[in-house]
């Protein structure tokens, strides 16, 4: 893969980086032996669907095997029973933010990195929209030894496109590139000026990185806090019409003919997106698109009381769009699911609902909200809903040229194992995040992350994180 590597100063890590794709990233080396037994082991990225055993060792998959009893651990090693379980590659969420720096109240990239692990993720990409804003390379490196020190999720880290997410000047994305940015947007903000878009995906081309584009039009969402429709006007708030969205998805898949930057739509919630999307897939364009827990499985009804949980950027739509995301799942159109975790203060959303931020938290929760908006309604199975959490966010960041997104003898041992009938409340007081703004606080549902590996190291165990001692970035498995 082209890849040179030398230890760090402990001795315990070694230092990474990949010429070809760009990325450079710590891996602990660990002398710890796990054997999976008897789970049902999927990997998307090779087709890959039976019973088997997986030994984990040193850091790294060391074998497969579906014939019982032929792998063992070895003296000292742990046995894991996972008969009626999934044992999946770790869990990628390609949007999150974690709000280090500038906004610790909120969360943090420890406690954010923390509930990743909580809900089976073993690697995020976390926004720029921080305060100073991830437009340099050297913010890219705090937030990566931030992360490095966590010992908890991988953090990759996306850069902004533009100085300050203004929209006016062009960031250092090739400076942020060579020190491991692996991709770029403004989230929080859309690039409204076409003329900056058309720089910023001629560069997120020439260096090969996904540009991901948060799409709202800020002409026609001006003083708009929720669907607009007949519950926004009943309730006197102001309204946010699914054009705004639509014609930014159009605009920029014009500008990208010229350019061929892979081109990703986040969050996206209408049908009329979904439509647009599902064109420029079929005319051949670099076009992938994201769907959201909250924009499956609520619709603009949860703001009714002015319940500020339900407040979200973009909103809420119907169930019409709701109906069009899931055939977008199920037709492709729609590649791969994303948090977008949005953590905020419990004083901040106790404000009105005009004066509330945007946002709700889900990394602690999407397993069991994906799993029962698209497993459970019988739109797709287990197989393809791993994919759209593992290989195929792995494809869009550019991070499964190492190895990410997948079960396969030799790569790093990112392993979650699921418990896909297990029962249990989602109780946001009990949490890792920071914040506890979730609007799914109190639903039943099914399917959790009962064992996570992140680098062959034991993160989640049983169902609980256990006590980790924070360390300096040189001894860590997290990337950078």
């Amino acid at each position: 893969m082209n890849e040179t590597a030398e230890p760090d100063q402990s001795g315990s890590a070694v230092f990474i980086w990949s010429s070809r794709t760009k990325i450079r990233y710590y891996e602990i080396t660990v002398n710890n032996t796990f054997l999976l037994r008897g789970g049902r082991v999927i990997d998307p990225a090779s087709g890959f669907d039976a019973t088997a055993d997986v030994l984990i060792s040193a850091g790294v998959i060391c074998e497969i095997s579906k014939k019982p009893g032929k792998l063992s651990a070895s003296a000292g090693g742990t046995l894991i029973e996972c008969e009626g379980r999934l044992v999946v590659p770790g869990l990628i969420d390609p949007h999150v933010h974690l709000r280090e720096p500038g906004a610790e109240h909120k969360e943090t990239i420890a406690t954010g990195a923390a509930a990743a692990v909580a809900g089976g993720f073993t690697s995020v990409c976390c926004m720029p929209n921080t305060t100073p804003t991830i437009d340099l390379p050297s913010t890219v490196e705090f937030v990566q030894m931030r992360a490095a020190a966590s010992r908890k999720a991988r953090v990759f880290v996306a850069g902004a496109a533009t100085v300050g997410r203004a929209g006016e000047q062009l960031a250092p994305m090739g400076a942020m590139s060579q020190v491991g940015a692996v991709a770029f947007t403004d989230d929080g903000d859309c690039i409204a000026s076409a003329g900056m878009m058309g720089k910023v995906l001629a560069v997120c081309a020439s260096l090969d990185k996904v540009f991901m584009q948060h799409c709202q039009d800020p002409t026609l969402t001006m003083g708009g806090v929720m669907n607009s429709g007949v519950i926004s006007a009943r309730l006197g708030l102001g309204g946010w019409p699914a054009v705004a969205e639509e014609v930014i998805i159009e605009r920029d898949i014009r500008l990208n003919r010229g350019h061929r930057c892979r081109y990703h739509v986040q969050h996206m919630t209408t049908c009329g997106g979904v439509d647009i999307v599902r064109r420029a897939r079929a005319d051949g364009q670099r076009v992938t698109a994201e769907a959201s827990p909250h924009h499956l499985l609520l619709t603009e009804e949860a703001c009714n009381n002015y319940n500020t949980q339900a407040k979200v950027n973009p909103p809420l739509r119907t169930d019409e769009d709701i109906r069009a995301l899931i055939e977008g799942i199920v037709d492709g159109t729609i590649t791969v699911l994303a948090t977008d975790h949005a953590p905020h203060a419990s004083a901040e959303k106790a404000r009105d609902f005009t004066a509330a931020p945007f946002g709700m938290i889900g990394l602690e929760c999407a397993f069991a909200l994906y799993a029962k908006a698209l497993v459970e309604s019988g739109a797709i199975d287990w197989p393809r809903l791993i994919a759209l959490l593992t290989i195929e966010p792995a494809r869009l960041l550019g991070i499964d040229s190492i190895g990410h997104g997948q079960i396969a003898q030799g790569i790093p041992a990112d392993v979650t194992v699921i418990d896909t009938n297990a029962t249990w409340k989602i109780d946001s007081e009990t949490f890792q995040s920071k914040s506890r703004n979730c609007p799914f606080d109190g639903w039943q549902v099914r399917g959790r992350a009962t064992d996570v590996f992140v680098a062959g190291r034991h993160v989640l165990i049983g169902g609980a994180l256990p006590a980790t001692p924070t360390i300096t970035a040189h001894a860590s498995f997290n990337v950078l």
